[in-house]
């Protein structure tokens, strides 16, 4: 293998991790938080590492990327720690799907300021609770940013004695990955899914085809389920289904997400643009308001500038990262993740970029669509079928067979880093595998059922241990210090950029969708 040498393995050493993690803040009786965003937590808008999402409730923890595991880790625990010290009597609710929910109205959008820019993240959140109804946007989940460092491309390029310029082969080389990762993106629901019941508030107004937990009319779940929230109750969209992206290269991926960015969508037309009192109900009246609507498990990734659209700095400037968004909380991991499957990534997302990646067809599309919607609803069933190249093969036997291919990818790690926390690594998963009572969802509806306790009682005495923890062990001083300082600093930048504004926001949103 390219990289078994100890002069290239050391190489291995920069790849690189971050973490996005979302929790909903809720009360004591676990119904979602009415209150605004903490203002102690500093700007919503600019804070670096402490952001909302869709609703003032759901909050956003960012680590720094690094290529280290424990600085990752480190990191969120300073987020989180810090956070609790300044909640008031509330909880961070520990899974990914919500509990006690009332109407939409009651899900309070989140607000970013008065500047054009923090007008433009709130009315696109509006916008969402439109099309697609509040309740979905409440769901959180961690999002897992990967990349490999710029020598370790130019080992590769070299290797592969390609003529394209290094960030043309990078940009090659990631979505050549995104391409794997999506052919096997059903693995990790079933190994890393958390998502197995829901409270019945979450469903009140749609149809699903969950079962009461036996004497325990509030939970609705489905036996074999691993990930419900990548399913058809989670984030899906109907109107997004007949988008066909194409991941082979950049300019088809452009390509296809442009013209969605410009195709007019009656039903979304339908809404209108302002209300009577000429507020924005939405950004425009397109199938997407900007390109992060657009749903999907993996998305490749380049830092942008202050109000610079997406699509403009990939284009740009090539694909500097990929970005997992695939990933439920895991409810007994005090941080929403643990350490083995941190690991396992690493090797999964390491092999999917290393191994050969054929371009994507039409055919191939509808197998990825088919093998996510069996895994993540009925991937614990024994026997369970996934489609693969114009066949059938069970889960478990192509599960072994992927894993089997990875365990190379994970000795390099473990030569590159010393000792065998890779290997271990992929071990635990491969246990998984074979023992499906040992994934996270098995095990969450087992700890329901031994209890005898619903979702929502299972899901607020993890948060209520989860919260002692980080009660029980302040923060340090000089990470309070830290902290504060950066809630301050966030919130002075707020209020620059909202004195900086010269352009109305109609001229600002127009100048946006130029560019």
């Amino acid at each position: 293998m390219r990289l078994a040498q100890p002069a290239t393995n050391k190489l291995l050493l920069e790849v690189s991790r971050g973490i996005e993690k979302e929790s909903l803040r809720v009360a004591p009786d676990g119904r979602l938080s009415q209150r605004q965003h903490p203002a102690a937590l500093g700007s919503a808008l600019t804070h670096p590492s402490i952001t909302t999402d869709f609703s003032e409730a759901l909050l956003e923890f960012i680590t720094a990327p690094s290529r280290s595991i424990a600085t990752v880790i480190d990191e969120l625990d300073d987020i989180q720690s810090f956070t609790y010290s300044q909640l008031n009597n509330e909880l961070l609710w520990v899974s990914s799907m919500p509990c006690k929910l009332g109407d939409d109205e009651q899900i309070p959008i989140a607000h970013f300021g008065r500047s054009n820019i923090g007008q433009m993240k709130s009315i696109y959140r509006t916008g969402l609770g439109h099309r697609y109804g509040r309740s979905m946007q409440t769901i959180a989940g961690i999002h897992y940013n990967f990349s490999i460092s710029d020598a370790l491309w130019e080992h590769l390029r070299a290797s592969s004695q390609s003529p394209l310029s290094l960030q043309d082969y990078k940009t090659s080389g990631y979505f050549g990955l995104i391409r794997n990762f999506r052919r096997l993106s059903w693995l990790l629901h079933y190994l890393l899914g958390a998502t197995p019941a829901v409270c019945r508030s979450f469903v009140q107004h749609k149809p699903h085809n969950l079962a009461p937990l036996e004497g325990d009319p509030e939970s609705l779940y489905a036996p074999y389920a691993t990930s419900l929230r990548m399913g058809g109750l989670g984030y899906q969209s109907d109107a997004q289904s007949t988008l066909a992206i194409n991941y082979n290269d950049m300019h088809s991926y452009v390509t296809n997400l442009r013209s969605a960015l410009d195709m007019p969508y009656a039903p979304y037309q339908a809404i209108g643009l302002r209300d009577r009192q000429q507020n924005y109900r939405q950004l425009n009246t397109h199938l997407l308001q900007i390109e992060n609507e657009f749903y999907s498990a993996i998305r490749p990734k380049r830092t942008t500038e202050s109000g610079e659209p997406p699509l403009h700095a990939l284009q740009d400037r090539g694909i500097e990262y990929v970005e997992v968004r695939c990933l439920d909380l895991n409810p007994f991991a005090a941080h929403g993740i643990d350490l083995p499957s941190i690991r396992f990534l690493d090797s999964f997302l390491l092999f999917c970029l290393l191994s050969e990646s054929a371009t994507s067809s039409d055919a191939e599309q509808q197998d990825i669509d088919h093998n996510q919607t069996a895994s993540v609803n009925r991937g614990r069933q024994p026997g369970l079928l996934l489609q693969r190249d114009n066949d059938t093969q069970p889960l478990v036997e192509w599960g072994r067979e992927t894993l089997a291919e990875i365990a190379p990818v994970a000795a390099l790690l473990d030569r590159a880093h010393g000792g065998h926390d890779y290997t271990q690594a992929l071990d635990a998963m491969t246990e998984r595998l074979e023992h499906p009572n040992k994934t996270p969802s098995a095990m969450i509806l087992e700890a329901m059922n031994t209890r005898q306790e619903s979702y929502h009682a299972f899901a607020m005495r993890m948060a209520r241990q989860h919260a002692d923890h980080y009660r029980e062990r302040q923060p340090s001083a000089a990470t309070l210090d830290r902290y504060r300082q950066m809630a301050e600093q966030s919130l002075q930048q707020q209020r620059l950029i909202e004195d900086g504004d010269q352009l109305t926001f109609a001229r600002y949103l127009a100048d946006y969708y130029r560019q």
